[in-house]
């Protein structure tokens, strides 16, 4: 059952957290050490990846084009995307649209990419699993985002944003298919039960609770609520750590991967995780349209997860199709 933790809304001072020295490039990084690189002599680039839900009225573009981190540029998810059949928004794109995109956002192969958003963490965490899932490993995202940066006292550029020359990104060789999983494979998915088959994937879902028992409505016009048979519900907020500003600005924070271990175990079990950790079971994240089941990725990744793929359509595809089975009850 999912475990109802209280908000944990408290003044930035007393959140700060370290997320420990890792070999590789950090999955996470603070506004200092972001800073940090700022300044160096290393290749980097800045992209703000913010998005913001469909029934929202604010503009992500026009947000940026209003004040950013110094030099950074705009990464639309929705553009950067292939086509889908059933005109769904930001899904993984081609090989050769990747590097079109890094190309003219600046983006080399030897650059580190550094992500952020306006909420704190909400939508850089997909960017991320994008520029990971296309082997680009040195890439990273801001916890905290763009508000945090800006209640650290980081500089924030209120000019137009800078023009970058376009640079040269091969096309990458290798797909992202291992990363993805499609419609097809939800379903064949869900007809096991994960708790009596070791080799069925574990789905967990993002979404609110209330929206996977059916008993909230989506977002998005005429969707049922509801969720894939055998799937499990782990909202993606229970990662994340609310904060508040100085100016009283509300943003969240990636929880360190102690914490992040604590949920899944609250929710699944501590041998389920074992076993995640050691990669006998894989896990598939989903949610509403494929943007924060990058929260629960990027958990996963925090803690060690072996074998982690996403579902790129999510509910949205998944319910958008009249064959599909939906559940409307606790799994």
């Amino acid at each position: 059952m999912i475990p109802r933790l209280p908000a944990r809304t408290v003044s930035l001072r007393r959140t700060i957290r370290t997320f420990g020295h890792v070999s590789r490039t950090p999955l996470v990084l603070s506004p200092q050490e972001v800073n940090n690189l700022h300044h160096s002599k290393a290749p980097v680039a800045f992209l703000d990846a913010t998005w913001f839900m469909p029934n929202s009225t604010r503009s992500a573009r026009e947000e940026f084009l209003v004040k950013r981190i110094p030099g950074a540029q705009f990464l639309d998810l929705d553009t950067v995307a292939s086509p889908h059949e059933l005109g769904l928004k930001h899904m993984m794109p081609s090989n050769e649209v990747f590097a079109k995109a890094c190309e003219e956002l600046g983006v080399s192969p030897t650059s580190h990419v550094v992500l952020y958003d306006s909420h704190g963490v909400f939508s850089s965490p997909r960017a991320l699993f994008m520029f990971r899932s296309f082997g680009h490993g040195k890439s990273s995202i801001m916890n905290g985002g763009l508000p945090r940066w800006a209640d650290e006292g980081l500089p924030i550029d209120t000019e137009a944003p800078i023009q970058v020359k376009a640079v040269q990104y091969p096309a990458p060789t290798s797909t992202p298919r291992k990363h993805i999983r499609s419609y097809e494979d939800m379903v064949a998915n869900s007809t096991f039960n994960p708790t009596s088959n070791a080799n069925v994937e574990l789905v967990l879902d993002a979404r609110s609770r209330g929206r996977y028992l059916g008993t909230d409505p989506e977002p998005r016009p005429g969707l049922s609520s509801g969720h894939i048979p055998n799937s499990l519900s782990l909202p993606f907020n229970l990662f994340l750590q609310k904060n508040v500003s100085k100016e009283g600005i509300e943003f969240t924070t990636v929880l360190p991967p102690a914490e992040i271990r604590q949920v899944i175990e609250d929710v699944i079990g501590s041998d389920q995780v074992e076993d995640i950790l050691s990669g006998q079971r894989s896990v598939v994240t989903s949610c509403g349209s494929g943007m924060t089941a990058g929260v629960l990725w990027l958990g996963l990744q925090l803690i060690g997860a072996k074998n982690v793929a996403l579902y790129d359509e999510s509910w949205t595809g998944y319910a958008m199709r009249s064959t599909s089975p939906i559940v409307k009850k606790a799994a």
